[in-house]
């Protein structure tokens, strides 16, 4: 007996995926004119009949998007997290968000269950390391898949990719601290080999070999804990220092307690900027200098190509990267407010 034609045989017809069908099928008016036509011809001329009662049984599942994040302990990834929810809640799209904790099994086993509940797209911002079980299930399904903030698949055609200019940020917060009279500036934080580490080196690097100025890193974990040991590190091993450019904003604070706890706080003699501004860079004290990524803004620019691509089939830019800015507090001005 002949097999009945299914939705998937529609998208391939029509050259759609297949939640683009579901979206047509649901007369979703955030579906082009040119598409839903395409659509509905491919449906006459392989005979698809829409099934409305078996439809409404799987209607848990339509617009359910996927979203993995890597750590939603740091408030960075925490803010990307809750403004893409919101950003696609706004368009009529539920989020099932997921903490991976950096761990590759894990978010395989995540990657798989969000799949076998019927998303329609995912974005994962990935974890360190072996990551080609996770992608080799997604690239299987076909479904619109967004890397964002690290690149845990060199396919990009497949996977897009998105994140920030961190060579731009580091360069511009060495700049700065040469500006106000650092002469030896550390990198401190980030795991040694990673690519994220070495994107966020990288301009501090160019420019301290521009100056001349001999490097100086310390490298750890993501946290306010490492921050708070490289401290006692510095003040021991390295007097000469005079300024550090941070992984991040947590190793920054962590890094400000612990010359804080030595009896020399942060401003003057010794000077800081983190990165990816969080909200608290503002309110510690003294306020820390950051590079600012407007985490926010990138969450609803990653919502916005991530319907586009479901919608409209207008898949993204293999990568893009945006801007950031150098936001200067008291933890690198001095005794400024």
């Amino acid at each position: 007996m002949k097999r009945r034609p299914t939705i998937l045989d529609v998208a391939a017809r029509a050259g759609v995926s297949k939640s683009t069908v579901s979206l047509v099928l649901q007369g979703s008016p955030q579906v082009k004119p040119g598409t839903r036509a395409a659509v509905q011809t491919a449906m006459a001329e392989i005979g698809y009949v829409y099934n409305r009662a078996a439809a409404n049984l799987r209607s848990a599942s339509v617009g359910l998007v996927g979203l993995v994040i890597n750590d939603l302990l740091n408030p960075f990834f925490t803010e990307f997290a809750t403004t893409l929810q919101m950003t696609l809640a706004s368009h009529g799209y539920a989020t099932v968000i997921a903490n991976s904790d950096e761990d590759p099994a894990l978010q395989a086993k995540l990657v798989a269950s969000m799949i076998e509940h019927g998303v329609a797209a995912l974005v994962i911002s990935p974890v360190y390391g072996e990551g080609s079980e996770t992608f080799d299930q997604l690239a299987r399904t076909g479904l619109p898949v967004c890397q964002v903030l690290r690149k845990g698949d060199e396919r990009t055609e497949l996977f897009p990719f998105a994140s920030f200019d961190y060579a731009d940020g580091s360069a511009a917060a060495t700049r700065h601290l040469i500006e106000q009279g650092a002469r030896n500036i550390a990198f401190v934080g980030g795991l040694p080999g990673r690519a994220i580490t070495r994107e966020r080196k990288s301009g501090w690097r160019e420019v301290l070999r521009e100056a001349g100025i001999a490097e100086v890193a310390l490298h750890g974990k993501s946290t306010r804990g490492f921050g708070l040991q490289a401290a006692d590190q510095l003040i021991a091993d390295h007097p000469q220092v005079d300024a550090a450019i941070c992984f991040n904003d947590l190793v920054a604070l962590g890094l400000m307690t612990g010359f804080a706890r030595a009896g020399r706080p942060v401003g003057q003699a010794f000077r800081v900027v983190g990165f990816d501004d969080i909200e608290e860079a503002a309110q510690s004290w003294p306020p820390l200098s950051s590079v600012s990524c407007d985490i926010a803004h990138f969450a609803q620019d990653t919502a916005a190509r991530l319907l586009a691509w479901m919608v409209d089939q207008d898949r993204p830019a293999p990568e893009l990267r945006s801007a950031v800015r150098l936001v200067a507090r008291a933890s690198s001005l001095g005794n400024q407010t």
